[in-house]
């Protein structure tokens, strides 16, 4: 959900409006992934963990605490969970504490998603390289073998320039910047570090993730990123990250380095869209390859299929949807999927039943679950299920009238979960207070 062009960047470059639409489709992609692992029950260790923005070395001065507490505010408004915290656990110093980040293992998760589009009719053929493209009749040649299809997808990191035309492609070259970024991995005792994702706010900035072993954690220290080409001594990368992983965990064991490239746009959003007549191509997903990876093919299947995205101008390689001044972005996309579910992976409104007032309700999170608690004014509390049983999208408290609401099609319940008005048929279960 988080991405690496901040809250903050992303609203001064291109309005609160935008901002929220970049982070909604990076919330869909996760979501998405996260149905696709429960499906096909992947075994790739999927969890959803806390997330950790802080200083470098968590050294932070009063201009920092500053600018972590209005990330936290304009996230919150915006309905993402955000929290400044003073000190972040293990790193220190002051920071933002994002909730419900997803973390897997990427490997894993690739390999059940093949194992599950093969069992589904799908077919994979690996050591096929695309020779020749043609439009008329629309195809790929690969080992000498023409594939006709109705659109291609071109998913090559760089793209190919396949129908676009060798002028069109080359000026669309220059609008990508390809930068290698570093990574090293070790081995340390369980528990040195936090079950959490944590990236600091230099520039390159630096992450620490973690994967649980049997006996042991290994954690992954990246960065150090510069224009490929650019940097006369590559190894100096992998030495200033080994320095700066040994200063947070000095008995840490090396395991592991690798280099990866990442690719950058001019405004720090990704390109995914159609290139040419049926073709299509995603690039530009910087640091967050994963959530882009996934909403590219969110979209693209949208876009073969003729159904309309929320999200399809706002990433166009033309950026159509960042020149309109005016953009009713939840208006004009409501009956979407994605908003029938935004709020079972957006934040619950607290995590402690004493935030209940009197009077009042909330969504809490209570056990692992959502539940709608309402406190009457004895202080007597009730506690149902925050799951609408219309369609399953998460209601909310109307302060005037003491009613749980849904904001999907308007079915309202009373404090203990009856129905009062439909589409909703059904109550609000109860849950043990």
């Amino acid at each position: 959900m988080v991405t690496d062009a901040r809250m903050s960047e992303l609203t001064r470059s291109f309005g609160k409006t935008h901002a929220q639409a970049v982070w909604d489709a990076g919330l869909a992609a996760i979501a998405e992934i996260d149905t696709i692992v429960r499906e096909h029950e992947i075994a790739c260790g999927f969890e959803w963990v806390s997330g950790y923005l802080h200083a470098p070395g968590g050294i932070g001065d009063g201009n920092q605490i500053t600018m972590f507490q209005e990330e936290a505010r304009i996230a919150n408004e915006m309905g993402f969970d955000a929290e400044s915290v003073s000190n972040v656990p293990f790193i220190g110093g002051p920071g933002i504490h994002f909730d419900n980040q997803a973390r897997f293992h990427p490997r894993k998760y690739l390999a059940g998603l093949v194992a599950a589009i093969r069992e589904s009719g799908g077919r994979i053929f690996e050591h096929t390289e695309a020779e020749e493209f043609r439009d008329e009749p629309r195809g790929v040649k690969a080992n000498g073998h023409w594939i006709h299809a109705g659109d291609i997808v071109i998913a090559t990191h760089n793209p190919l320039v396949g129908v676009a035309g060798l002028a069109s492609a080359t000026v669309f070259q220059t609008k990508l910047a390809l930068y290698t970024s570093y990574a090293i991995a070790g081995r340390v005792k369980p528990g040195t570090v936090p079950d959490a994702l944590f990236w600091d706010t230099a520039d390159p900035y630096h992450y620490l993730r973690l994967d649980r072993q049997r006996d042991y954690d290994e954690v992954i220290f990246g960065g150090e990123d510069h224009k490929t080409g650019q940097a006369s001594h590559t190894a100096a990368c992998y030495q200033r990250l080994e320095r700066k992983l040994r200063a947070m965990i000095p008995d840490v064991e090396i395991t592991n380095r690798w280099s990866g490239q990442v690719i950058e746009t001019p405004d720090g959003l990704p390109y995914i869209g159609q290139m040419a007549n049926h073709q299509y191509a995603a690039t530009g997903f910087s640091g967050n390859g994963m959530t882009f990876g996934t909403l590219a093919a969110i979209m693209m299947v949208d876009a073969i299929s003729g159904r309309p995205n929320p999200w399809a101008e706002l990433f166009d390689p033309g950026r159509a949807a960042i020149r309109r001044g005016v953009w009713e972005y939840i208006k004009e996309n409501v009956d979407y999927p994605y908003y029938m579910m935004r709020d079972r992976f957006a934040g619950a409104q607290g995590k402690s039943l004493r935030a209940v007032k009197p009077g009042r309700g909330k969504i809490i999170e209570h056990e692992g679950k959502k539940v709608a608690a309402s406190r009457a004014a004895d202080g007597v509390l009730t506690m149902v299920s925050a799951t609408c049983t219309h369609m399953g999208c998460i209601v909310g408290w109307n302060d005037a009238e003491r009613t749980w609401d849904c904001p999907c099609h308007g079915s309202r319940f009373t404090p203990e979960g009856r129905v009062i008005s439909g589409p909703a048929e059904k109550p609000l279960s109860e849950i043990d207070a």
